[in-house]
């Protein structure tokens, strides 16, 4: 189908709504601690929204419906990776809040010295860049299938950019938050909406399932993704989380410590429950062309899902969805455009390059340099993206190889800034070396090679650490002392937190270890239970026939 006049006025009216929320609640925005962190004081609903919005991508349902349109229903996996890390973040949430900084390249300074913060900088850029191309691209892929290609993807893309460009310049995260939380339900809508309109298609489960062999109804076979797989997706996800740049401002500026883990777990585990969604996509269309034959095989596994928008949706709902993939890349844009520009103004251009001025002459710094670098993205999306999957896997990669350090840093006193860069070097040396010599490109993911690489970046941080000078106390007290003090506003009685001394739980505790521990171990509980009920529901609905 085309896209009608119906379809362009659902359009419209969520640009006005979505550019007239960003640019209102944004124009009060005067100060670089509102502009890069709203200035810590959202409270639970957005941060929900937020985590949920900023982590859930337009190429996610393109790559993932792709994934299983291919090989089935355990290609879940690859976004689904995170799923059993899911509970620890409760126990992450409120690290991000302590650190009590603006980024991550200053946490990394703080821990390492300044050395490795450029180190952390430039993998910062590459990510934001590396991300924002991929969302873009993603999502063009996606309106350009379900409008039949009568708009290119790289013309999507710029569009979407000039879009979100506008009221993240001016609101900066507090647009970004607010902007989210309308935008999250769009995302709910972008998940869900095809699925009984693509039953209907194939006949109900029942058609579904006769159309395809047992084996892609699996969540665990050895022709899609097995435990193995499974187990290094989660270390990947477990270790990269710590690492990438945008966290602190996803997850750090609630106005409490209950609030960003509230925020982190529950928007997390609302983005698990809609990749099911992606899913039954993936598996509804694999079903229809089963059903149609050869004249409906897709060229292109990650056109799945904007052929199941172009075959299943009526006029009015498609620029429903089209909006929906809008906010879905929008929302984290716009959080990527300012968590890059606060990385080059807080974490290199004020401590270094520009001291002294005062905050207007910083800000403004900061909403160029972002816009500048997200444009860097929009040109990684137009020229060099192949594959939105190993895009993202490539991303979340690099985030775990400098987690290794990030992660090792908060848990182990002992780490220094030359166990920190040996460790980051090992890694990549060993990952990139082994797809060289596998003749595979450098952005492909294979479990083997990331267990290798990953093992020599951690050997790397504790034999180097051990053979090297200590970090100065003078330096790490002061880290050390933020993260054992609560950031609440009067500050909370002594609670420490089991994620900073997970190796010295009873020294931290002064006594019982539950008493001390009872909100991070509750945490973990409740979190664990939504896990549990997720997998069941999930492979009780692939067994429906």
């Amino acid at each position: 189908m085309t896209i009608t006049f119906l379809d362009w006025s659902v359009l419209v009216v969520y640009v006005i709504v979505i550019m007239a929320i960003g640019l209102i609640v944004g124009s009060r925005v005067r100060r670089t601690g509102e502009y890069f962190l709203g200035a810590r004081r959202f409270g639970p609903w957005v941060m929900v929204a937020q985590s949920f919005s900023v982590g859930t991508h337009a190429d996610m349902p393109v790559a993932l419906a792709g994934a299983v349109y291919e090989i089935g229903a355990s290609a879940i996996w690859y976004q689904w990776k995170n799923l059993f890390i899911t509970p620890v973040y409760w126990i992450m949430a409120p690290v991000f809040r302590r650190v009590r900084r603006t980024t991550m390249a200053e946490l990394t300074e703080d821990r390492y010295g300044p050395s490795m913060s450029a180190i952390y900088i430039v993998f910062a850029l590459c990510f934001f860049i590396i991300e924002t191309g991929s969302l873009l691209k993603g999502a063009g892929k996606v309106i350009s299938q379900a409008t039949g290609a009568t708009a290119g993807v790289n013309e999507i893309v710029v569009t979407m950019t000039a879009m979100f460009i506008v009221y993240s310049f001016v609101g900066g995260l507090v647009a970004s938050a607010w902007t989210d939380l309308v935008q999250g339900f769009l995302i709910i809508v972008l998940s869900f909406m095809l699925i009984p309109l693509g039953l209907h298609v194939v006949g109900g489960f029942n058609g579904m399932k006769a159309s395809l062999p047992p084996y892609r109804f699996s969540l665990s076979t050895p022709s899609g993704i097995g435990p193995w797989v499974i187990l290094m997706l989660t270390i990947n996800g477990l270790v990269g989380i710590m690492a990438q740049p945008h966290m602190l401002a996803a997850v750090g500026t609630g106005r409490s410590e209950r609030t960003c883990r509230v925020g982190m777990l529950f928007g997390n585990m609302v983005k698990r429950v809609c990749t099911v969604g992606w899913m039954l996509v993936g598996l509804i269309v694999a079903a229809v062309v089963a059903q149609k034959g050869g004249a409906a095989v897709l060229g292109d596994p990650e056109n799945a899902f904007g052929f199941a928008c172009r075959q299943l949706l009526f006029p009015g709902a498609l620029g429903l969805l089209i909006a929906s993939i809008l906010a879905a890349s929008m929302s984290a844009c716009s959080a990527y455009l300012v968590d890059a520009g606060a990385l080059f103004t807080e974490g290199l251009y004020r401590r270094h390059l520009g001291r002294g001025r005062d905050d207007r002459h910083y800000l403004m710094v900061g909403r160029i340099s972002g816009v500048i670098i997200t444009m860097l993205g929009v040109v990684y999306a137009v020229f060099l993206i192949q594959s939105v999957l190993y895009t993202f896997l490539l991303t979340e990669t690099l985030a775990t190889f400098v987690g290794v350090s990030v992660l090792g840093g908060v848990v182990w006193r002992r780490a220094n800034r030359w166990g920190a860069v040996a460790s980051l070097v090992c890694a990549l040396i060993t990952n990139f070396l082994l797809y060289y010599l596998a003749g595979q490109r450098l952005d492909h993911w294979n479990a083997n090679v990331f267990l290798a690489a990953l093992s020599a970046g951690i050997a790397a941080l504790v034999v180097v650490s051990l053979l090297t000078p200590a970090e100065p106390g003078e330096s790490l007290d002061p880290f050390f002392d933020r993260l054992q003090t609560s950031s609440d506003d009067p500050p909370a009685p002594h609670r420490p937190l089991l994620l900073v001394n997970v190796l010295r739980l009873r020294r931290a505790a002064a006594g019982p270890v539950w008493p001390a521990f009872r909100e991070d171990l509750a945490g973990l509980a409740i979190g664990c239970a939504l896990v549990v009920a997720l997998v069941a529901a999930t492979a009780a609905l692939l067994r429906i026939s």
